[in-house]
């Protein structure tokens, strides 16, 4: 498969472009990243996801794929000649990790937004629902090196790119997560080891900044 007819249509800050960048990086695939501008999009990502007209997208040989759970799956499919793969063979448990990656889809992303960028009781429910979401994912991962047993998986990919993010969660909503939920930092700092994910993912505060700015131009105190 050729790997040099790979584009990448990229977000630095969307923990859903990160997944694709550690995907990409756990397979060892070559790609050209372009970084694209939600408030001035691109042709070529209007063309390449008329749909829902979000990143990531990826492009191979000029087909696009879209939504990142999605590309993951392509990814470990396509290029399944390369170790490790994402998903496990065994058919239920594959159908497990897809249950708990879409879990982290349906949950996280939109309760942490209300996280970041809401206020008083608003906030407080957010904050309170999001520590039950991750206990939950604790619960999960039990006494696992990680989701996908020994090495990461599908579920490690979808969730550790919202860690990125939680520096972010903790100094604008005044709480702490690895107060709440340590063996899910734990299982965070195991994933940061890794090189894949290590260079996948922005400095937390780097995050914290683009939220601030991203409160700014929305104009949310």
């Amino acid at each position: 498969m050729e790997d040099k007819k790979l584009v990448l249509l990229d977000l630095w800050p969307s923990a859903f472009a990160m997944r694709v960048r550690i995907a990409l990086a756990e397979k060892g695939i070559k790609y050209e990243s372009k970084e694209e501008d939600l408030f001035d999009k691109s042709p070529l990502l209007l063309e390449m996801n008329p749909v829902h007209k979000k990143v990531p997208v990826l492009i191979h040989d000029g087909k696009s794929i879209c939504e990142s759970l999605i590309i993951l799956e392509y990814i470990d499919e396509v290029w399944h000649d390369k170790s490790p793969p994402l998903l496990p063979s065994d058919p239920y448990q594959r159908s497990q990790a897809r249950f708990w990656a879409d879990y982290v889809d349906k949950k996280i992303f939109g309760i942490g937004r209300k996280v970041w960028a809401g206020k008083g009781e608003d906030q407080e429910a957010a904050k309170k629902e999001l520590i039950e979401i991750l206990k939950t994912m604790e619960g999960e991962l039990g006494d696992k090196h990680f989701f996908g047993g020994e090495r990461i998986g599908f579920v490690d990919v979808a969730l550790v790119t919202s860690t990125s993010w939680f520096y972010t969660f903790e100094t604008l909503g005044n709480f702490s997560i690895e107060a709440e939920c340590p063996k899910l930092i734990a299982w965070s700092k195991r994933c940061l080891e890794k090189e894949s994910v290590a260079k996948s993912l922005p400095h937390p505060h780097k995050i914290y900044e683009a939220a601030l700015w991203l409160k700014q131009k929305f104009g949310i105190e």
